[in-house]
């Protein structure tokens, strides 16, 4: 890592630490820090969407959005910004050292991210058709028992 105007390679490291722990760790918020936010807003093409809380609340409370997330640091979706497409936010300035080893670091986490959004997804679609399937007087038990 290198200095930029605005952060030292110490403190990238930090960012970086940071991101490791938190993908490590299940994307928990207490993980979310708000020197990754910052970073993330900042530096890796995302709108600030308000706050910490904002952004954690847009891209981790549903798991369709924690994947369009992860895609952009996911080299198989060729880390494309999200939000504005593209991917000048790896190579075009001071931060490209971060933004790339940001790249790298998730390779070990991401596919249990992946399997852990879908099944999140489908236990929350399941519980929705259920529902629905209830409140049309049509039995649970009898629908479709091999969703369960």
């Amino acid at each position: 890592m290198i200095d930029a105007k605005f952060m030292t390679a110490h403190e990238k490291e930090l960012v970086l630490k940071v991101w490791t722990r938190f993908f490590k760790n299940g994307l928990k918020w207490e993980d979310f820090t708000d020197r990754l936010y910052k970073h993330l807003s900042l530096h890796c093409s995302f709108i600030a969407h308000y706050d910490r809380s904002g952004f954690y609340q847009t891209y981790f409370s549903e798991p369709e959005n924690t994947v369009t997330f992860l895609r952009q640091f996911d080299k198989d979706f060729d880390c494309v910004s999200v939000e504005y497409g593209g991917t000048w936010w790896l190579t075009g300035d001071e931060y490209n050292d971060l933004n790339t080893a940001m790249c790298e670091a998730i390779e070990s986490y991401k596919a249990a991210i992946y399997a852990r959004c879908g099944d999140k997804e489908r236990q929350r679609d399941i519980g929705h058709a259920r529902i629905l399937l209830e409140k049309h007087g049509i039995s649970w038990e009898g629908a479709l028992p091999s969703i369960r």
